[in-house]
């Protein structure tokens, strides 16, 4: 039974969203924007004979493949002008953050505000084009070298092929670099994210479906259906917990005397460190650097070089090397990633300049330190917990040959970017109730003055 109080409070919310125009367009328009990703998804690339793709990405299927299709929400499958999504993007933002770390000029330019965000990136965008036109012109010659039962994957290959699909390509992975930062700026949510969250959750329902079906086949019992349910029902719980976790650090503000007999301030606030700082960035990160030499090896024939498949080999799903190095780069990203995302140094500094400190540790340099010990320890449970849950299922989908959109890097994605666009979606709905406010107060003052 629903209380009365908690009646009321869902009816006042649904009130004050009701009422918030602004909010109901910016939704309006993520959803339209994911409809018109969700459209590209089934547009293919020309020249390509649909048959025989389908029936070389099943005899391929199981690996790499089935990863890269994960993140472009089917495309792959399809071979469409969104095969490489937005991952090219994703691989340019890891080289200019790196680049911006060990670069001073970089450095500089990251630190002049909003003309340094700007010029950082337009160099991303440069470099999104130039990675995205290697991986579509490596595609364009991997998909002529592919035959299957009945002929080849290619219906005129050639270079006027070559072009056509890297230019069809290059511009489906431009379009979506565009469109998710139109969905960042007007919409609600981290773009990038949702586009890729959008892509998962439309292939969930056929996830599902084969699952079931491999049930059916008796790959596994009912008895381990009921254990893989409950698996992911638990992983998503223990996903929710982690994100919501929070470390204090408590500070407090000095009273101030104003005026004759007045005192201000005095009171105390608090720091909140978040276990996972870095949030979904790791997983995706580290995917997309073990896919960008995996997709050259895979389109570009691994039976054709010694060196080629051995890579390819140890570098597939299930494989001790490929957990070894998923791990240990997401490891690396959730460090690098905190890192910028929280300085220590300037927070400090910041608190000194408010006359805020923490209590018993000297305000400056020891706060720095004292900031930096207790971020280093609890990034290092928030990257153990990001390795455990996208290792975890890693065993699952090698023993049982599951989909991949029942990974820890699948259900992590759908999992931290749903809470994070319904906190955004809250917060909104704070701001307009806040303004409604504020507007009621000056037409009250405006009436008390007649």
């Amino acid at each position: 039974m629903v209380s009365a109080a908690e009646q009321l409070a869902k009816n006042a919310n649904w009130g004050a969203f009701a009422k918030a125009t602004d909010l109901k367009k910016r939704i309006m328009f993520v959803l339209g924007a994911l409809l018109v990703y969700r459209l590209g998804t089934y547009i293919p690339v020309p020249g390509i004979d649909l048959a025989v793709w389908n029936e070389i990405f099943t005899q391929k299927g199981g690996g790499i493949l089935d990863m890269f299709n994960m993140f472009s929400g089917g495309a792959l499958s399809r071979m469409t002008i969104f095969s490489l999504n937005i991952m090219p993007y994703i691989s340019a933002s890891i080289v200019m953050q790196l680049a911006s770390a060990m670069s001073p000029k970089l450095e500089a330019l990251k630190k002049e505000g909003e003309y340094g965000r700007m010029q950082i990136n337009q160099y991303t965008r440069y470099l999104t084009v130039l990675l995205a036109t290697i991986q579509g012109y490596t595609l364009a010659v991997g998909l002529e070298s592919m035959q299957g039962a009945s002929g080849s994957a290619v219906i005129a290959p050639g270079m006027f092929f070559r072009i056509s699909t890297v230019i069809t390509i290059v511009g489906g992975t431009v379009f979506l670099m565009w469109l998710g930062e139109q969905i960042t700026s007007r919409g609600i949510g981290n773009g990038i994210s949702l586009i890729i969250f959008a892509g998962i959750v439309a292939e969930l329902p056929r996830a599902f479906a084969s699952t079931l079906e491999l049930g059916r086949q008796g790959t596994f019992n009912p008895v381990e259906l009921l254990f893989l349910a409950a698996m992911i029902v638990g992983v998503i719980a223990f996903i929710v917990f982690m994100e919501r976790a929070n470390r204090r650090i408590i500070v407090q503000y000095p009273k101030r005397q104003v005026g004759a007999n007045r005192m201000s301030g005095g009171e105390s606030s608090h720091i909140p460190l978040k276990l996972n700082t870095s949030g979904v960035i790791p997983p995706i990160f580290a995917s997309s650097l073990l896919l960008l030499p995996l997709t050259i090896v895979g389109f570009t024939g691994a039976s054709g070089s010694d060196f080629s498949a051995t890579v390819s080999q140890f570098l597939q799903h299930g494989q001790p090397p490929y957990m070894i190095a998923y791990g240990a780069l997401i490891l690396f990203f959730a460090f690098f990633y905190t890192a910028i995302v929280f300085n220590p140094e300037e927070n400090a500094e910041m608190l000194r300049k408010y006359g805020g400190f923490v209590p018993g540790i000297r305000p400056g340099k020891q706060t720095a330190e004292h900031l930096d010990y207790v971020l280093t320890r609890i990034t290092a449970i928030g990257a153990l917990y990001l390795v455990f849950i996208c290792l975890l299922p890693e065993f699952l989908i090698s023993k049982y040959n599951m989909p991949f959109y029942f990974g820890g890097t699948s259900l992590l994605i759908v999992v931290s970017v749903t809470m994070d666009t319904i906190a955004q979606v809250h917060s909104h709905m704070i701001a307009h109730q806040y303004e409604g406010l504020m507007k009621k107060s000056k037409l009250r003052g405006k009436g008390k003055r007649k």
